[in-house]
């Protein structure tokens, strides 16, 4: 019977704990809908939603809670790319209130638009994030490319 009631607890707790792992992977993470639209990674401690316009970025920064964690005295940088062999701009994320960091400048944002989130926030070691920002909700951050050679 003791025999029975610790298979049973050993089996909720792996349940569990692969249902907390499988929450953070990027193809969960592209089907929550996020308070500001954009896509949402974790890094470490935290989840980052990267909200992206031509122009201009806002990363919203939170803790796997999602409550907000501040980013004053922190730092970042994306690296954006379009395409495997196109453009390639660095622009600097700066803080501005609360949890949010911003960047602008001159680069537009397509569907094969990448971007390479680094951030440095006072007490948290240097995270990064990969964001694909005009991936469908729900495709895990993956672009298909139908016209490689077989």
């Amino acid at each position: 019977m003791i025999r029975r009631i610790i298979i049973s607890v050993l089996l909720s707790a792996m349940v569990t704990l692969s249902q907390l792992a499988w929450a953070h992977t990027d193809e969960y993470l592209a089907t929550v809908v996020t308070p500001h639209g954009g896509q949402l990674r974790a890094a470490g401690p935290f989840h980052l939603e990267l909200v992206a316009k031509d122009g201009e970025l806002a990363l919203y920064v939170t803790d796997h809670g999602n409550i907000p964690i501040p980013v004053q005295g922190g730092h970042g940088k994306a690296n954006i790319q379009v395409g495997k062999d196109g453009e390639r701009k660095a622009v600097t994320l700066v803080p501005e209130s609360g949890n949010i960091m911003r960047a602008s400048g001159k680069f537009k944002i397509t569907p094969d638009t990448s971007i390479a989130v680094f951030i440095a926030i006072p007490e948290y070691e240097i995270q990064n994030a990969r964001f694909t920002p005009l991936t469908p909700k729900g495709d895990g951050g993956r672009r298909h490319d139908h016209d490689h050679d077989h």
